[in-house]
């Protein structure tokens, strides 16, 4: 059977494609290049270009038919970038230090088990603020974690945020183990969509672990335009990703 060139299968990657901030396993990475055979393959992530390769691999372009770290402000088709967006152009420089100030104060107030460094990171995209600070190993961002699930760190902070700074059209979503990520409403994985349009792409099945109302996964999850699909871990994404394919296998089969 020829490849669905009207499908992609868009896939988050921590938590999704690897474990968390953990590289991907071989298994999943020939899969990945199986997979592409059939239907184009992409992926979403608020992280940057050089973190996702770091977990998938330094060829992750080559991988992938499109490409969208940051949630798409940075689009690359194979290897080629396509178009690039910061959110310094969008906020203006008082309103950005005003809210790394804010942020740092915050935290500067909460008590956790352990704290370590890089509380706030600037990506083009995107602030992503770590309560325990992104320099946590494994063991510290577990421990986090599960502190935060009964502490709710991270979504009493949610609220605080969008209190003081929502008027700046700004949006707060909780991201994977210990972060929550900032940035203008409509600048979550949903951005990505306009490309796949833009490339002619009609069906998007979207793979993702942070569903729930609140995680980064929740809106694209949540969109019209994609078939979501919910997954709690790597090889879960393995059982329903051949689950789909199979499907729509047989329905491209007896379309034609």
């Amino acid at each position: 059977m020829p490849k669905m060139t009207d499908t992609v299968f868009l896939f988050d990657v921590d938590g999704t494609l690897t474990p968390s901030r953990k590289k991907i396993t071989p298994e999943m990475f020939n899969f990945l290049r199986e997979l592409r055979k059939d239907v184009y393959i992409a992926f979403v992530g608020g992280s940057n270009l050089e973190k996702q390769q770091e977990q998938v691999c330094p060829e992750i372009l080559s991988l992938f038919d499109y490409s969208f770290p940051e949630n798409g402000l940075s689009f690359y088709r194979g290897t080629e970038l396509v178009s690039k967006q910061g959110i310094n152009d969008f906020l203006g420089e008082e309103i950005l230090q005003n809210f790394v100030n804010f942020c740092l104060h915050y935290m500067s107030n909460i008590k956790l088990p352990v704290k370590r460094g890089l509380f706030v990171e600037m990506r083009d995209s995107m602030v992503n603020i770590s309560p325990v600070g992104r320099n946590c190993n494994d063991e510290e961002r577990q421990q986090f974690f599960e502190y935060d699930k009964e502490h709710k760190i991270r979504e009493n902070m949610v609220q605080v945020l969008k209190k003081e700074f929502g008027k700046y059209n700004m949006h707060f979503s909780i991201g994977g183990q210990i972060s929550i990520d900032c940035f203008p409403t409509g600048w979550d994985k949903r951005y990505c969509l306009q490309h796949l349009e833009s490339e002619g792409i009609k069906n998007v099945y979207f793979f993702g672990d942070m569903v729930h109302e609140g995680g980064n996964d929740y809106e694209i999850f949540e969109d019209d335009r994609v078939v979501g699909v919910a997954v709690c871990a790597p090889q879960d994404t393995l059982v329903k990703c051949k689950e789909i394919l199979a499907e729509i296998k047989l329905e491209h089969s007896i379309k034609e």
